[in-house]
């Protein structure tokens, strides 16, 4: 159908990020001269915002519970060392999709409504979208901070359906995680799933979506 609103993930969706994440986690852990980890350990925590793949890394390398770490020494000292070099490494070897450029245009020059919906920070977010001259593809940006809940909740999705005065029947969710698939689901939309990015290591038909598209020209 002809959907007048299409709300997308950022990560392992429109952009190959995962490469430059792992580069600023082993940063941050070479910083403080803790042990690095692998770039599948980083594709597997990949999909609740940088602080909480932070947060793993840490538990990972110094063998203490989630919890531990989320209240602990570590985490605080950690999280500006990362943000600088997160900034830094940010575009340097991320990669758009095959097909997301001219598929995004496409969309726009039809008329549809384009948000990026993400757990990514916003600082992050911003950064990205520029380095890969998206910024101006999309009507709507939501970060992982733009709103006090991130997904699964609805609230960003929900947000630009009421913006737009678009019907949740007339909109779609694309993504590649469980967290997608509920997040669309949460906001009553139809959810088309890509199977190439960050599920944390689990098939994306293990999450039901409505479509599983092999390549992103499909939503065309």
């Amino acid at each position: 159908m002809n959907w007048k609103a299409i709300f997308f993930d950022l990560d392992g969706t429109l952009v190959q990020t995962s490469p430059e994440i792992a580069d600023a986690t082993n940063d941050t852990l070479r910083y403080f001269g803790w042990p690095e980890v692998s770039q599948a350990q980083v594709d597997g925590w990949i999909g609740q915002g940088t602080r909480e793949l932070l947060i793993l890394a840490l538990a990972h390398v110094k063998q203490k519970d989630v919890e531990q770490v989320r209240k602990g020494a570590h985490l605080k000292e950690a999280l500006p060392i990362f943000d600088r070099y997160y900034q830094q490494r940010c575009g340097t070897r991320s990669v758009l999709y095959p097909h997301v450029r001219e598929v995004l245009k496409t969309l726009r020059e039809r008329g549809c409504k384009l948000a990026v919906v993400t757990n990514k920070e916003g600082r992050y977010t911003d950064t990205v979208l520029k380095a890969h001259d998206l910024t101006d593809q999309f009507d709507l940006v939501v970060s992982g901070d733009t709103f006090s809940t991130k997904k699964p909740d609805p609230v960003g999705v929900l947000h630009g359906l009421s913006l737009w005065g678009v019907d949740k029947s007339e909109a779609l969710f694309v993504g590649d995680s469980s967290i997608d698939a509920a997040t669309g689901r949460n906001a009553g939309l139809q959810v088309w799933l890509l199977p190439y990015g960050y599920n944390m290591g689990q098939p994306v038909e293990a999450c039901q979506p409505d479509r599983v598209i092999a390549d992103f020209s499909e939503l065309l």
